[in-house]
C-alpha cells in the first residue's frame, strides 16, 4: 500500500517538473529577461543577441509592462521589435522563433528574421528603433514605451 502512494508521489512530482519546464512554451513564464534604463537609454551588450537566437526582453516603468525582443538576423543586422503586431497584440502571446523566422504565437503567421524592422502593419513584429554598435544596442525609454499600448 505504501509503495502506491509513494508511486503516485512520485508521478505527481514528475508531472509537476514536467509542466514547469514547458510552462515557457505554454505560458511565456521565464522568457523575458528584466532591463533597466539609465539616463533614458537601455542599452544591452550586442554579443549578448549576436547568437542567431531571439533574446526576450521586459521593461517596466510606471505601471506599465513592455515586451520586446532582439534578434541578429542571417544578414547580420540587430534587429529589434516588440513582441506583438498591430493585428493579435490583444491575444498577449507574442512571438516564438523557428529558425530564421519568428512565428505569431496567436495566428501562425511566419516572418522571416530580415524584415523585421523594415516592413510595419499587419501581423508584423511592430518595429522597436533602436541603434547599434560592435557593443552595445541602444534603445530610448521614449521608443520603448511608445509601444505600451500593446500590452
Amino acid at each position: 500500500m505504501r509503495l502506491k502512494h509513494l508511486g503516485a508521489a512520485v508521478l505527481a512530482l514528475i508531472m509537476t517538473v514536467g509542466l514547469v519546464g514547458t510552462s515557457h512554451a505554454l505560458f511565456g513564464f521565464g522568457k523575458y529577461t528584466t532591463v533597466k534604463a539609465e539616463n533614458g537609454v537601455v542599452t544591452i551588450p550586442a554579443a549578448d543577441v549576436s547568437d542567431g537566437q531571439a533574446h526576450y526582453f521586459l521593461f517596466e516603468q510606471d505601471g506599465a509592462e513592455v515586451k520586446f525582443f532582439l534578434l541578429k538576423s542571417s544578414d547580420g543586422v540587430i534587429r529589434a521589435a516588440f513582441d506583438a503586431c498591430d493585428v493579435c497584440y490583444r491575444e498577449k502571446k507574442g512571438y516564438d522563433q523557428d529558425g530564421d523566422f519568428m512565428v505569431c504565437n496567436n495566428c501562425g503567421m511566419r516572418f522571416h528574421s530580415s524584415r523585421i524592422n523594415e516592413v510595419k502593419g499587419g501581423c508584423n513584429p511592430s518595429p522597436l528603433v533602436r541603434t547599434y554598435d560592435d557593443n552595445t544596442v541602444t534603445i530610448k525609454v521614449s521608443d520603448i514605451m511608445a509601444g505600451r499600448g500593446y500590452f
